[in-house]
């Protein structure tokens, strides 16, 4: 009877919770847009595992015993720690070498880190022992065999399985039989089992790429061509590439570069800019895109690897099906790429640093993933690297305005306001030679925000309306312009009118709902801000602005209990990046009172006085005197 320990306790582990039940395998399921794969069981990590060590490369610091090894590698696993979670896992193994949990543990942490090595030698240990092995050992040691071009080996290994799915489900199995064959030399049962896969629910796209592969890795690029036809099997950067390749292979240069005019942003792709250029010189290109059935089935466990990490959520087999795939083709750049992009998502920021900078050095580095990048790296706060990031970018891409846009982005979000707007300029330079005029909106918007942030008011304005020129219904500029009019006490008719359709588009912002609140607030409708602002704090309730102006709201139409207790409340959330929170000013509205506050701001501009409703500074100490106490205080 086949073990009921599968690959849904992969993912269990690297989630660091016991499975409450194991499925046999990892079923596919998709529709014609592509594949989608049923998400394995996770679990909710244990509370009373005692802390890990959780800087990313250090040297995990020894345990005794099995229970202080396994918290500490649940305790890892759920950091994403990979390296110390392998360590500690090894440890516990080698003191209970017989528990199946425990070496499926292992053997996730040493994949997920890259040991793959490691992780092989301790699967064939296991492999060698009177227990069953379970999926994930039987899927290592058949991609070892995989790697040493062990092909029969391999066949042996599905067909002693019989015919119940393993590891990945019926498709991984038939994928995996038919590069078997392939390797082996029987092509004509692997195009067979190719084709029979492609019949299977959500399964044409995959199933007719590696066809069309297998066939041109063979010199039928007849057949590769006719299985590319498909948008299924061709839509992907890979699938362009095999296309390409095989259309000039068959002496068919114009079709493959008709074919590469009628992609979007091929700009954006230097691998494919390069691929019309050789085209257009007349170059016959070479089949490369792989050279063997070993490349093959890295192939395979790269697109299951990248089918696991879309929707919400990225399941944690992805990186063991990305790390198999690298292990058989480590001058893959596309599974390079897919192991940084789920490290950084795990918080593995150095080890995903590792990933790209050897995609760098290699020269494989795509533009478009450099902006995933950046956007992870600003996302996680590491807003130096994503700024050392982004002016590489555009450094190694002068003409590539996402470039600049996201050097742009990254500059605003480090209150690099004046510095930003030059960036914008050259982005929107470069887009405004191109011929679409709607790819200059955000750009215009973003510098918009640079200006308005720095000062530059008018000029910021203008940026804005012509954003939404191109963008009538963008919520957000509206918001913005809106707000930023009434917040400065202009033009507040228009800008109220601007934030209620922006309401209308997003009813349930709550930044939008405090610009609502705020329009009424200025235009001295403070009746009619209250109901939206309290909308705003119910959504936004962390957020200490919008707390702020609940409690000017509130001290306006007489409740002015409730206003301290909102201005506290905004006091006691107030973070330093809160730029647009003004403290002192909430203090002063505590000790004398919003009527106050104003009357002193009317007199003097429009800003408060320095100091103005603060205690008087306590007087400093004098020195002691000789032979006695320090005085009292007057």
């Amino acid at each position: 009877m086949k073990p009921i320990l599968s690959l849904a306790i992969a993912a269990a582990l690297i989630s660091t919770a016991p499975p409450v039940h194991a499925r046999t395998g990892l079923a596919p399921a998709g529709d014609a847009a592509g594949l989608r794969w049923a998400q394995a069981q996770t679990g909710t990590p244990d509370a009373q595992a005692p802390d890990a060590d959780k800087r990313q490369g250090a040297r995990p610091a020894p345990v005794r015993g099995l229970a202080g090894a396994y918290l500490a590698a649940r305790q890892a696993a759920a950091d994403s720690n990979f390296p110390a979670a392998a360590r500690y896992f090894g440890e516990a193994v080698a003191a209970d070498p017989g528990e199946a949990f425990l070496q499926d543990g292992a053997l996730v942490s040493m994949i997920s880190a890259g040991e793959i090595d490691r992780a092989v030698d301790l699967a064939n240990r296991l492999a060698q022992t009177e227990r069953a092995e379970t999926e994930l050992v039987a899927l290592l040691r058949r991609v070892d065999l995989a790697r040493r071009e062990d092909w029969a080996g391999v066949l042996a290994m599905l067909d002693q399985a019989g015919p119940a799915p393993t590891a990945g489900g019926p498709l991984l199995d038939g994928l995996f039989r038919a590069w078997a064959l392939m390797g082996a030399g029987r092509a004509s049962e692997a195009f067979a089992i190719f084709e029979q896969m492609g019949q299977g629910e959500g399964a044409a796209g995959i199933a007719g790429f590696q066809l069309a592969l297998a066939r041109a890795s063979v010199g039928d690029y007849e057949g590769a061509a006719s299985a590319l036809e498909s948008p299924e099997a061709s839509s992907h950067l890979q699938g362009v590439l095999a296309r390409a390749q095989v259309l000039s292979q068959l002496e068919r240069n114009d079709d493959a570069i008709a074919m590469l005019d009628g992609l979007e942003a091929i700009e954006n792709e230097p691998a494919l800019l390069d691929l019309r250029r050789r085209l257009q010189a007349g170059e016959t290109l070479p089949f490369d895109v792989i050279r063997n059935a070993r490349e093959g089935l890295a192939q395979v466990l790269v697109t299951f690897a990248g089918a696991l990490m879309g929707g919400e959520e990225t399941d944690p087999l992805a990186l063991i099906y990305a790390r198999l795939g690298q292990h058989l083709d480590p001058e893959m750049p596309d599974a390079r790429l897919l192991i940084a992009q789920l490290l950084q998502s795990a918080g593995q920021f150095d080890l995903a640093e590792g990933e790209f900078d050897a995609l760098r050095e290699a020269g494989q580095m795509r533009p478009a993933a450099e902006l995933v990048r950046i956007d992870s790296l600003a996302r996680a706060d590491r807003m130096e690297d994503a700024e050392s990031a982004a002016r590489a970018l555009a450094d190694a891409y002068p003409a590539y305005a996402q470039a600049w846009v996201a050097l742009g982005d990254v500059l605003r979000q480090r209150d690099k306001f004046a510095e930003a707007v030059p960036v914008y300029d050259r982005a929107l330079e470069i887009l405004k030679e191109g011929e679409d005029p709607q790819a200059t909106w955000f750009p215009l918007y973003a510098r918009g925000i640079a200006k308005e942030r720095s000062g530059q008011f008018d000029s910021a304005d203008a940026d804005f309306q012509a954003a939404l020129e191109l963008q009538p219904d963008q919520a957000p500029i509206l918001n913005y312009l809106g707000y930023s009019w009434v917040d400065r006490n202009v033009r507040l008719d228009e800008g109220l009118r601007l934030i209620e359709r922006a309401v209308e588009l997003r009813p349930d912002d709550g930044y939008i709902l405090d610009s609502l609140a705020w329009a009424y607030y200025r235009l001295g409708r403070y009746a009619d801000a209250v109901a939206p602002m309290e909308r705003a704090v119910a959504v936004m309730s962390d957020d200490s602005l919008v707390n702020d102006h609940m409690g000017d709201i509130y001290w306006m139409v007489g409740r002015k209990r409730e206003a301290e207790i909102q201005w506290k409340r905004a006091l006691s959330l107030y973070k330093p990046e809160d730029t647009d929170t003004d403290v002192d000013r909430i203090r002063a509205k505590l000790n004398v009172g919003l009527d106050a506050v104003l009357e002193a701001e009317r007199k003097n501009g429009g800003k408060l006085p320095g100091g103005f409703g603060l205690p008087e500074p306590e007087p400093a100490a004098t020195a002691e005197a000789p032979g006695g106490d320090v005085p009292p205080r007057p």
